[in-house]
């Protein structure tokens, strides 16, 4: 199958050619002819399936029909949970739609200029993408008409109920016109997305993509620690001996990132922190260093794990647990991007192997489990806690070998392979969005 066969138009065609895809994932061959065909839709497809031009592509097709409603309202709301996400979807939103010379899109997030914000409202948008809090801003001042809005767009919807966005979700929705065409997509369907599922669609269809046994591109690994200090050597040891060429550390908390970017600067690493406390031009200035390669570590809290695209992060640490099992996913989903081979190591003192537990359930599968030498932990993990058996952390041959030799041990319990120090993996279909 390719985007052709799905109805996208010929203009919306050629950039999806140029930006370099050309079959659709499973999501997108599932999702497109439904929503192009004015179906509500519940989606549920794990991170990295390709589901922003799922619900852009269509979008865009629809309008390269003019509408027939007077006013300057969009005719696409995309709501995210965070700033990052919401400005990924923006770009794509223009790069899928670069050939459509009257595309107007705006992004209303907080920590922005509300002046910027409000001009750009002032003549008609095409796509809206915001956050519910900056939205809801808006609509409190009067500034936002959706009297000709056709379509609404959940993103993350799952995600923007942790964050407590329900009653600003309600509001904006009891806001938007009772025609509207509404899209969902969340990692999971049940629950309270399911029933706030009810009350915004009208026969939705259920598109549900079975979430991929492996990692696709992401060699994972689970490092256990006797204790904090025990973790640090730990990280210490992979930042070393990784041979990445850049690195997104996860930590539980604000503060937690700082002092971590703070000690790993006194290291001599490039590092710098992302969180949600940050004025909005820092977490700019921050993303575009890093995309520009000017920051090789960055310790970041969940608020980065959605909406950061850089090619070039091979190396996700999570340094604490993430709250929340599909959080792993989202986590490890910053690496391994546009085809590319990505390394996951997860690290857990000993104690939070329940934790460890309730992940390996979520993905229904384990987390190879290694050590590195002379690092090992001292206590292990009750019987069941972890079912891998571990193994050396030179592949067995009880001999380290430089990082990057080709031959040697992984360090972490998988086999090397020439050219690579985790293995090379055969490159997967890249797939948009």
């Amino acid at each position: 199958m390719t985007f052709s066969d799905l109805g996208i138009s010929p203009l919306i065609l050629r950039a999806i050619t140029d930006a370099g895809y050309t079959e659709p994932t499973a999501v997108q061959a599932e999702s497109i002819p439904a929503a192009l065909a004015g179906e509500d839709l519940l989606v549920s497809a794990q991170t990295g399936s390709g589901k922003t031009a799922a619900f852009l592509l269509p979008a865009l097709v629809k309008l390269t029909e003019r509408s027939s409603a007077s006013g300057k309202g969009p005719r696409v709301l995309v709501l995210t949970p965070t700033r990052e996400l919401a400005q990924q979807v923006e770009k794509n939103a223009t790069e899928y739609g670069t050939h459509l010379r009257w595309l107007r899109t705006v992004c209303l997030v907080g920590g922005a200029s509300f002046g910027y914000q409000v001009r750009a409202m002032s003549r008609p948008v095409d796509i809206m993408v915001a956050t519910p809090g900056r939205l809801m801003d808006h609509m409190r001042q009067g500034r936002v008409d959706f009297s000709r809005l056709e379509m609404l767009v959940l993103d993350e919807a799952d995600r923007m109920l942790d964050m407590g966005f329900i009653e600003d979700i309600e509001t904006i929705v009891r806001a938007t016109p009772e025609s509207r065409q509404t899209v969902m997509f969340s990692a999971t369907l049940d629950g309270v997305v399911g029933k706030l599922a009810e009350k915004l669609t009208r026969n939705a269809r259920r598109v549900e993509i079975a979430r991929a046994e492996s990692g696709g591109n992401i060699e994972e690994h689970l490092l256990y620690a006797d204790n904090q200090a025990h973790k640090d050597r730990l990280l210490d040891h992979v930042l070393r001996e990784a041979g990445f060429d850049q690195a997104v550390i996860f930590t539980a908390t604000k503060v937690g990132a700082e002092e971590l970017a703070d000690k790993l600067t006194d290291q001599g690493f490039s590092a710098a922190c992302l969180h949600g406390d940050m004025p909005q031009n820092w977490r700019n200035r921050t993303l575009n260093d890093l995309r520009r390669g000017r920051i090789k570590v960055l310790v970041a809290t969940d608020v980065a794990a959605r909406g950061i695209d850089v090619p070039t992060i091979d190396l996700v640490v999570n340094y604490d647990l993430p709250k929340q099992a599909e959080d792993y996913v989202h986590r490890i989903g910053r690496t391994g991007r546009a085809g590319r081979d990505g390394v996951a190591i997860t690290m857990s003192e000993t104690k939070e192997f329940h934790r460890v537990r309730r992940i390996e359930q979520y993905l229904k599968r384990k987390i190879t489990e290694g050590v590195v030498e002379g690092l090992e932990p001292t206590r292990r993990p009750p019987k069941g806690g972890n079912g891998n058996q571990r193994r050396n952390a030179n592949g067995g041959n009880g001999q380290r070998r430089p990082h990057g030799n080709g031959n040697g041990g992984s360090g972490y319990g998988g086999q090397r392979k020439p050219g690579n120090g985790y293995g090379k993996r055969a490159p997967r279909q890249q797939s948009a969005g």
